[in-house]
């Protein structure tokens, strides 16, 4: 029996604030031809996410935290090499959630097919895939979002904020964003079309720049950001507003429980909608989800960026770069560099 050799990335501890490259290692890990009813699969992008970073710690959540010495886990997609199933065969894409990894072995339990005909096999990590659905679910189920409604997008250049700010262009509203770097708002004017933009690390006062830019209020708060954002967001709600709690990286990497939110009264003034949600409880939505995407695509009003590192080596460096706003778009690490020789 032929075996091979496949690098993989463990938690080599727990983090303390913002990870750093001792908090992982790079294994080198013997992966065995499949058995019966088992698929060889060689992974070729992988995602990486802020919500990785929660895993981290060890306290109980919605989904298992890593475990120190174990390889971690992300959403991938792979190539199928080597099949003994008559569910998968040789050449096929995968989507599963096999990351920080080279080589695995599967059932294929778990792991969905994927054509992506003219799109790029990795748009299913972003657009496509769950970080799509992510803002899609978030402003069409929870946030309601309605013709004329005004929008307020924090993080708006990042992965799910990009999307979520033309879908809600594409249902009529009006979309205010803020972004890390002036070369970002200049993409959310220009090509995601939103109606106002602001870089949040040059402007005095976040709360002063969200009131000026929303002086009649906010309906619809997709929230990505948390702190200045989040408050400010708050305090220029309409009556009846929602709040799409979508994710707060801004308190990720607090070593102790996240500083508390002013201005909560506002939900009470104002009767708010506030909800936290997460992507695998609307996996209902996606059938809906990807036509309309494929709409949007077609029709040139969808669009999206993405930042690749290149190697599973520099995995932790994609992560710890998401913290530090180093991403325009989606985050992706393409984990099989030379794809030509897959």
């Amino acid at each position: 029996m032929t075996s091979i050799t496949s690098r993989e990335v463990h938690l080599a501890s727990r983090p303390t604030g913002v990870p750093t490259s001792d908090n992982f290692k790079l294994v080198d890990n013997t992966v065995d031809e499949p058995g019966d009813g088992e698929i060889l699969v060689k992974n070729l992008w992988m995602s990486v996410d802020p919500a990785m970073r929660p895993r981290m710690i060890d306290r109980k959540s919605y989904i298992t935290p890593y475990e120190i010495g174990k390889v971690l886990e992300g959403r991938a997609i792979g190539l199928v090499v080597k099949s003994n199933s008559s569910e998968f065969q040789e050449g096929e894409y995968v989507f599963g959630t096999e990351g920080w990894r080279e080589y695995y072995l599967s059932t294929g339990e778990g792991l969905t097919k994927i054509e992506p005909g003219d799109t790029p096999v990795e748009a299913y990590l972003g657009a496509l895939g769950m970080t799509g659905l992510t803002a899609y679910s978030g402003l069409i189920r929870i946030g309601e979002i309605k013709q004329g409604d005004t929008v307020f997008v924090s993080a708006a250049a990042g992965a799910v904020g990009s999307i979520a700010c033309q879908i809600a262009k594409n249902n009529g509203c009006r979309v205010i964003a803020s972004a890390g770097s002036d070369e970002k708002v200049t993409w959310l004017k220009e090509v995601a079309r939103v109606d106002e933009a602001f870089n949040y690390k040059t402007v005095p006062d976040i709360k002063a720049e969200i009131a000026r830019l929303c002086p009649e209020g906010i309906d619809v708060n997709f929230e990505n950001v948390g702190g200045d954002h989040f408050e400010g967001a708050l305090a220029q709600m309409n009556e009846f507003g929602r709040v799409v709690l979508c994710g707060l990286i801004s308190t990720y990497n607090d070593a102790e429980s996240a500083p508390g939110l002013r201005g909560m009264f506002y939900a009470i003034a104002r009767r708010l909608k506030i909800q936290g949600y997460v992507v695998i409880d609307h996996l209902d939505m996606l059938d809906d989800f990807r036509a309309e995407m494929a709409a949007w695509i077609k029709g040139g009003q969808m669009h999206w960026k993405q930042t690749v590192f290149e190697g599973l080596e520099n995995s932790p460096d994609a992560l710890i770069g998401l913290f530090r706003g180093d991403n325009f778009g989606k985050m992706l690490v393409k984990i099989a560099v030379d794809q030509d020789k897959v």
